[in-house]
């Protein structure tokens, strides 16, 4: 049992990577926390938004690897807000601190929906040039909770985790899944009451991603064939709101792919910036590109014609 915390990447990865924390509203509760990593000289870095459950942390094995082969790539977690404008408006004074003008986005489930919100909220001054929605949705009443979004304030922590815990798997998972869900159950526990219950709210409130304002965007959807808390009708939606996303298929990962299929999240994360390369939007140092090896690595996944 929780394996990946006690691991030699884990452990590495928190020797380091320092944590920063950044407070950018009035308010000096709202503290933004991030690892931010790779040459500071990228402009447009790949930033990472974390599903309900999830830290900054939990990004980890792409933050290793991506900065190693010369990307930066910052992973976030959010302060307590209530709404999606209070979220947007206190994304973008957090990129105004970091002074990234342009930065890609990677959102897993919930990070993935305010990551859409946000490319929205921006629409006329665009700052998302690209979106990597990993497991995620553009619907809240997927969830069905909508009517109890507003309460979620008065819950106590213990009945908050119950409601998170209910979307994890529950049926018989490789070792590898098992591991990443106990990480998650771990990281799912160092979140305070205000913290989950601002998320769930966040989640559930009654709110949908309005995809003409975002069309013009490069999308990459990433999903798995085996189980998730994701629905097949959500897929499917989000399918049609992109009829031209890029589609990014894993076999298995279930709810964590960037977890427990690192390897291939980071691949599909590299297929995806290759198009940004030679650029002024590219994620990673001039001097590390090396398309001739993406390629190989291409063929090697046996990525489909759709894919690619």
């Amino acid at each position: 049992m929780g394996e990946i915390k006690v691991s030699p990447d884990y452990n590495w990865f928190r020797s380091t990577v320092p944590l920063k924390k950044i407070i950018v509203d009035d308010d000096d509760s709202k503290i933004w926390s991030l690892y931010d990593a790779g040459p500071r000289n990228i402009r447009c870095p790949l930033i990472f938004l974390p599903p309900v459950s999830g830290t900054a942390d939990v990004f980890f094995q792409q933050i290793l690897a991506l900065s190693g082969w010369g990307y930066r790539v910052i992973a976030l977690q959010y302060p307590v807000y209530w709404d999606h404008l209070e979220f947007c408006d206190g994304f973008r004074k957090l990129l105004d601190h970091l002074q990234l003008d342009k930065v890609h986005l990677f959102g897993a489930s919930l990070g993935g929906f305010l990551a859409q919100k946000f490319a929205e909220y921006t629409h006329k001054s665009p700052r998302v040039h690209s979106l990597i929605l990993c497991n995620s949705f553009s619907d809240t009443s997927i969830f069905n909770q909508t009517w109890t979004a507003n309460s979620f304030w008065l819950m106590p922590s213990f009945m908050l985790k119950k409601i998170v815990l209910g979307n994890f798997s529950s049926g018989p998972v490789d070792p590898v899944m098992a591991d990443a869900i106990d990480f998650m159950v771990d990281r799912l526990e160092s979140l305070g009451q205000s913290e989950l219950a601002s998320r769930l709210t966040l989640n559930c409130q009654n709110s949908y991603v309005e995809p003409h304002k975002i069309r013009d965007i490069p999308v990459t959807i990433m999903d798995v064939f085996d189980q998730s808390a994701l629905s097949t009708e959500a897929k499917e939606e989000m399918y049609k709101l992109y009829p031209n996303a890029r589609r990014a298929h894993l076999k298995t990962g279930g709810n964590f792919p960037y977890l427990c299929r690192s390897a291939e999240v980071n691949l599909y994360v590299q297929i995806h910036l290759l198009q940004f390369h030679g650029t002024k939007y590219a994620a990673i140092d001039p001097s590390m590109v090396s398309a001739e090896e993406l390629e190989v690595q291409k063929g090697n996944l046996g990525l489909s014609q759709e894919e690619q």
